[in-house]
C-alpha cells in the first residue's frame, strides 16, 4: 500500500532531500568509524566456516578409510579360513585334479590376501595424511577464531560507542523519508548508492556541482534557484540544491 504523503513545494521537497542526505552522511561517517573492521570480520566469518567445513570432510575421510581398512581385515580372515579348509581338504582327495583345483584356490585366496594388504597399507597411509591435515585444520580454525573473536570484540566496541548517535539519526532519517514521496524517494536512494561518497542531494557551489565539480551552466542555475523542478547535474545525475536556500536554512 503506497504510503500517503502531505504535497510540498519544489522548495520544501529539496530542502526535506538535503536534510536527509545530511542526515544520511552523518550515519555514514559513523559506520566510517569502524573503517575495515565490518568486512575483515565477515571475511575471517568465512574463512573459519570454510575451515569447519574442510575440518568436517577430512573426518568423513578417516572415518572411510576406518570402514574400507575393517573391510578388507574381514576379508583376510575370511580368505584364511578358506585357504585352512582348502588344505584340509587337499588331505582327502581322491585324484590329482582335484589336488591342483584346490591349489588354484589357495593361490586365488592367498593373492587376494595379499592385495587386501595392499589396500590396507593404502588406506593407512590416506589415514595418516588425514589425520595430520586434521591436526593443521584444527589448529588453524584454533587460532582463526580467535583472532576472529577479537575483530569481534573491537568492532562491538566501536559499534557500541557510536550505537546512540547512530541510533537518534536513524530515527531522523525515517521521519524524513515519511515526508518524501515514493518516487524521489527512490530516486534519492538509488543516486546515494551509486554515488561512491554517498551524496545523491549537493548544494551548487561557485559555479559547480558539489559533487562531480562540473560546471554549472548559468541558466540551469537560475532554474534552480527559482525552485520550480527539482534538477539533477547532467554530469553525475545528482540532486542539486540552491546553497543560499539551504544556508539560509541553517
Amino acid at each position: 500500500m503506497a504510503k500517503e504523503v502531505k504535497e510540498m513545494t519544489v522548495e520544501e521537497k529539496l530542502k526535506t532531500l538535503y536534510e536527509l542526505q545530511q542526515v544520511d552522511s552523518k550515519i555514514d561517517e559513523l559506520r566510517i568509524l569502524a573503517g575495515e573492521l565490518p568486512q575483515e570480520v565477515k571475511d575471517m566469518s568465512d574463512e573459519v566456516e570454510g575451515l569447519q567445513t574442510r575440518l568436517s570432510n577430512i573426518n568423513a575421510e578417516i572415518k572411510e578409510c576406518d570402514v574400507q581398512i575393517a573391510d578388507r581385515k574381514v576379508k583376510i580372515d575370511n580368505a584364511k579360513a578358506a585357504i585352512a579348509r582348502y588344505k584340509e581338504q587337499q588331505d582327502n582327495v581322491r585324484n590329482n585334479r582335484e589336488f591342483d583345483n584346490l591349489s588354484k584356490e589357495i593361490e586365488y585366496q592367498e593373492t587376494d590376501i595379499e592385495l587386501s594388504q595392499k589396500n590396507i597399507r593404502r588406506y593407512e597411509e590416506q589415514k595418516e595424511a588425514a589425520v595430520a591435515e586434521k591436526d593443521r585444520t584444527t589448529q588453524a580454525i584454533t587460532e582463526k577464531s580467535a583472532d576472529l573473536n577479537q575483530k569481534k570484540e573491537e568492532l562491538d566496541k566501536i559499534l557500541q560507542e557510536t550505537k546512540a548517535e547512530t541510533d537518534t539519526l536513524m530515527l531522523q532519517a525515517a521521519e524524513l523519508e515519511k515526508k518524501i514521496d515514493e518516487r524521489h524517494l527512490a530516486a534519492f536512494k538509488r543516486i546515494r548508492k551509486n554515488a561512491h561518497n554517498g551524496l545523491a542531494v549537493v548544494k551548487v557551489e561557485r559555479d559547480s556541482c558539489g559533487g562531480c565539480h562540473a560546471k554549472v551552466p548559468a541558466q540551469r542555475q537560475l532554474d534552480i534557484r527559482l525552485h520550480k523542478k527539482i534538477i539533477v547535474c547532467e554530469f553525475c545525475g545528482r540532486i542539486l540544491v540552491d546553497s543560499e536556500m539551504v544556508d539560509k536554512k541553517k
